[in-house]
């Protein structure tokens, strides 16, 4: 019997998903994406640290790179060419709203806006906070354990940050995923709290401690980290900080193909920006849904492989029996 191979016709998709993984900021080092072993992961749990945001609108990649021709000979003919210059952007718009679409979608610092302290003075980012709680041994990613105290100041439903003490330190500040640069010493001992990616919703709370309904995206508290509440986010248009982390975009075709878009380093190339979607229905017209726009520029890495720069990889993984 003859065996059932097809001719793959041009790969049909519905939507695109969107992962992304944080850059080691201080050592410029991106989170791989290896087809040869992940490519068949499940879209719903990305292996780790990806975190998946969903499907996407607008994704649309563009070369920059340029090339110049070598011409020899007269009159002059095009010898060969090279390539003067590597680059690419990347557009998108996300469909939620959460910390990590709103920091990727801005080109600077994005802080958490900290429960304040009573009596504190305005402030453009959230006032002097309340103080913070000290998270007791044993803590991990989803659980942190408290004094009965502390635990009492806290309930199911709030967003909370956990991170360590500002310290008067210089440099890219938050780890494992790195929220801020600081050009000089700060006063605020909240400030790494303010800015870090350790945030998650408090799915119970008792006299023990907080369970949390996801795990922290930096895992486990370091030693010494303190938890306070969190009231909602907010960015700032300007600054010098520029958001930068790994991405893999995914294609799925109706036969179990798949295209993937790998850009090992991506930085946010533009401030906030949001459009609106008009919505469909009798009231269309009238209510629209308010989505994150993004721009992304490429940044090169050098392949161990053989010493090539690149912005981004491109794999393709044909459907089960397809001719090649």
């Amino acid at each position: 019997m003859a065996a059932n191979w097809f001719s793959a016709a041009a790969p049909v998709v519905r939507r695109v998903r969107a992962y992304f993984a944080p850059v080691n900021r201080t050592t410029q080092t991106p989170v791989l994406f290896d087809p040869s072993q992940q490519c068949a992961f499940q879209l719903d749990t990305p292996p780790s640290p990806w975190v998946s945001l969903g499907f996407i609108e607008g994704f649309a990649r563009k070369a920059v790179s340029t090339t110049t021709a070598i011409a020899a000979g007269v009159p002059a003919a095009a010898l060969a060419q090279v390539r003067d210059s590597v680059g690419a952007q990347v557009s998108l718009q996300f469909l939620s709203w959460t910390k990590l679409t709103m920091a990727l979608a801005t080109g600077s610092q994005h802080m958490n806006v900290l429960a304040p302290a009573g009596g504190a003075a305005n402030a453009g980012v959230g006032a002097q906070a309340a103080p913070a709680a000290m998270v007791q041994s044993g803590s991990t990613a989803t659980t942190i354990s408290l004094t009965a105290p502390d635990a009492a100041n806290f309930a199911a439903g709030q967003i909370v940050a956990v991170d360590v003490d500002y310290a008067g330190q210089t440099g890219f500040v938050g780890a494992p995923i790195t929220g801020a640069y600081v050009r000089k010493a700060l006063a605020d001992v909240d400030y790494i709290r303010r800015v870090t990616f350790n945030v998650a919703l408090v799915a119970a709370a008792n006299s023990s401690g907080l369970t949390l309904a996801e795990a922290l995206p930096g895992g486990a508290p370091a030693a010494g980290a303190k938890v306070q509440a969190v009231s909602g986010f907010v960015d700032r248009e300007g600054g010098s900080f520029y958001q930068e982390w790994s991405a893999l975009f995914v294609m799925e075709g109706g036969m179990g193909e798949r295209i993937f878009f790998h850009y090992p380093r991506l930085q946010s190339m533009k401030s906030a920006e949001e459009n609106a979607m008009p919505m469909a229905g009798k009231d269309k017209g009238r209510l629209e849904r308010v989505v994150l726009s993004a721009e992304f520029l490429a940044l090169p890495v050098t392949d161990p492989l053989d010493g090539e720069r690149v912005v981004c990889y491109r794999s393709f993984v044909p459907a089960k029996n397809a001719a090649v």
